[in-house]
């Protein structure tokens, strides 16, 4: 019998400007309207440190709440190519209520040639029917699992503590739950020591929640002209 904390539904979609995907559910679009692939770069990697942080060896994980399109995996994922990476592997863990067919994140990622191997590789890989905890081996030093359900119920449960985390939901206004100090407190648990978030979020409540869960909150300039994002730090006992 299903886990009935990940027991979903579909995404609903409207595509706006031929490829740009858009939650009715949420009102709301699934990345900036300017360039998500960039965005990524500067808000989800440059703001937990990376790739400076990356190992050359052992296991990087990353957390995310808010699979989506599977944009910042690819993009993530492209990035870690970059360089080798010796015996090192990435392991991303995302949290998603609403999982995509595959070809509705074939058609949202085909908008950036820069990803298109990782694009192939994930839509390939990905389920009929996406539902439960999905689990993909993409490389020899890449591996996805994309976990469904309400992250207030399906994060506490993780056995995994994560040495970054993007928190990439949809906007407060639009989704206030994925921004709740039950699920900062979450997230914070699930954190090592030392371990890090990014978010293109601002809102003062979503500030507020996470240094409340225990993160050391840094404001810094968002992308394409948004004034604020906000990354920060899980502080270590023995510092």
């Amino acid at each position: 019998m299903a886990d009935p904390d990940m027991t979903v539904e579909g995404q609903a979609l409207e595509w706006r400007e031929g490829d740009m995907p858009y939650s009715t559910q949420f009102g709301d679009h699934f990345y900036c309207q300017t360039d998500g692939r960039l965005e990524c770069g500067h808000v989800f990697l440059s703001g937990n440190g990376l790739p400076e942080r990356w190992p050359k060896e052992g296991i990087f994980r990353i957390g995310e709440l808010g699979f989506g399109t599977g944009l910042n995996a690819c993009e993530t994922w492209r990035q870690w190519q970059l360089e080798a990476r010796g015996d090192a592997q990435l392991h991303m863990t995302s949290f998603e209520l609403y999982p995509m067919a595959a070809a509705d994140i074939d058609k949202a990622l085909s908008h950036w040639p820069e990803i298109d191997r990782e694009r192939q590789a994930l839509v390939a890989a990905w389920p009929e029917e996406p539902g439960g905890m999905i689990d993909l081996v993409l490389s020899q030093t890449m591996r996805l699992t994309v976990i469904c359900g309400k992250a207030e119920q399906t994060v506490p449960k993780a056995d995994l503590a994560f040495d970054a985390w993007y928190l990439d939901g949809f906007a407060p206004s639009r989704n206030p739950e994925m921004w709740s100090l039950e699920l900062m407190r979450a997230v914070n648990d699930k954190t090592k020591e030392g371990g890090s978030f990014a978010t293109y979020a601002a809102a003062g409540f979503v500030r507020r929640n996470l240094q409340a869960a225990g993160f050391i909150v840094e404001r810094r300039p968002g992308f394409a002209g948004k004034r604020e994002m906000l990354c920060g730090l899980k502080p270590s006992l023995t510092a």
